[in-house]
């Protein structure tokens, strides 16, 4: 049961068929979903639960604004309370599930002869990109779910009893950087609960567009706090939204296992940065482990390829299918020519991330 909530099933073969590729296709246009969630939040008969991403912190404040990079936390979790949904909760939470299994998963791989390189599984339209193009290299992927569909199992299991509400009522609705999180939510095996994990996914655009259409004055609102138990989140975590994140997040957890020690230092900048493909060595306890970083399809393209011809000689590689990451998300706030032309947004916004990253004492 516990497996159903944070792993998928052992893939083998693509999971999509024409049908449901031609759907996944669909769901990468804008196909807003806002009128469905005011929809649920007005009937009094369902539990409405909302998660953010990681990312939506640094991004959903240009929607209103403010500078490219502001940390909005506090300011968007109040704007949800107030459209009127029944919890709040962070996905940096779920986030840190999928690190503790994905590098546990890393770890065992390495250890007893298991597939490798391992590669993250976390970005869908990644996920969708190797099973169209290299469905021999799947076995490749981690087997954990991407945070969102961690987190909505979660909520409709564990939360669900935790609080005796039948998972039958719950409306799991999620804001989400990237058009192919909507796609994602309608796999086929992402039903722990016997039901989907996510019923909604929102756009950063499409939240904004909620919180315009409820007049609230965003800029002016408190800063809140997440709704418990689902509101607490690591430095990890929150670094996910940034191209480098959930590399960085997973060493840090892997290096702590292999060494049994508590690692002080959390920074791996060698993974850091807007670069398209990044490469690092770490010896961790006598190991040299050797990681790559790649952003943008094209990239994660040239990692295949070496797979394939046998010269990558990796452990662990993280790919995002956006440039930059989920910072740059096909969902994320449209900046005008005069803006996006001279400034760095990629940069900005996943700043916004690792200083948020500093608020936190362990990894």
């Amino acid at each position: 049961f516990f497996f159903l909530m944070i792993r998928r099933p052992p893939r083998s073969t693509p999971l999509y068929s024409s049908a449901a590729s031609d759907v996944y296709k669909r769901q990468l246009i804008d196909n807003d979903t806002s009128a469905k969630v005011n929809e649920v939040l007005n009937d009094d008969e369902k539990f409405v639960v909302v998660q953010t991403a990681p990312s939506i912190k640094a991004t959903l404040g240009e929607e209103f604004g403010l500078p490219i990079g502001t940390n909005v936390e506090g300011k968007m979790v109040a704007a949800l309370k107030r459209l009127g949904f029944d919890q709040v909760f962070n996905t940096d939470f779920a986030a840190d599930c999928t690190i503790i299994e994905e590098s546990h998963e890393l770890l065992e791989r390495i250890t007893k002869g298991g597939t490798l390189p391992m590669i993250t599984s976390c970005s869908p339209g990644w996920i969708n990109f190797i099973e169209q193009f290299y469905p021999e290299l799947i076995p490749h992927l981690s087997t954990c779910k991407s945070p969102q569909q961690m987190q909505g199992a979660l909520v409709k299991t564990w939360y669900a009893e935790r609080n005796n509400i039948d998972p039958k009522k719950i409306v799991s609705v999620s804001v989400m950087p990237c058009v192919a999180k909507k796609a994602e939510s309608k796999r086929d095996n992402e039903d722990a609960a016997g039901m989907p994990d996510v019923d909604i996914v929102l756009t950063t655009r499409e939240l904004a567009k909620l919180i315009k259409r409820a007049h609230l004055d965003f800029v002016n609102l408190p800063d809140e706090e997440f709704d418990s138990p689902i509101d607490l989140g690591s430095g990890a975590g929150t670094i996910f939204g940034a191209t480098g994140g959930v590399m960085e997040a997973a060493l840090r957890t892997a290096v702590d296992k292999l060494t049994g020690e508590d690692i002080k230092e959390l920074k791996y900048e060698e993974v850091r940065g807007t670069k398209g493909i990044k490469e690092a060595t770490y010896n961790v306890n006598g190991l040299d482990v050797k990681v790559a970083v790649a952003s943008g399809i094209s990239n994660a393209n040239e990692l295949m390829k070496r797979i394939k011809d046998g010269t990558a000689d990796y452990h662990f590689i993280e790919i995002m299918c956006c440039p930059g990451g989920c910072v740059n998300g096909g969902g994320q706030p449209i900046q005008p020519a005069s803006v996006r032309n001279f400034e760095d947004l990629k940069t900005l916004r996943a700043k916004a991330l690792y200083k948020h990253c500093l608020l936190y004492t362990s990894p």
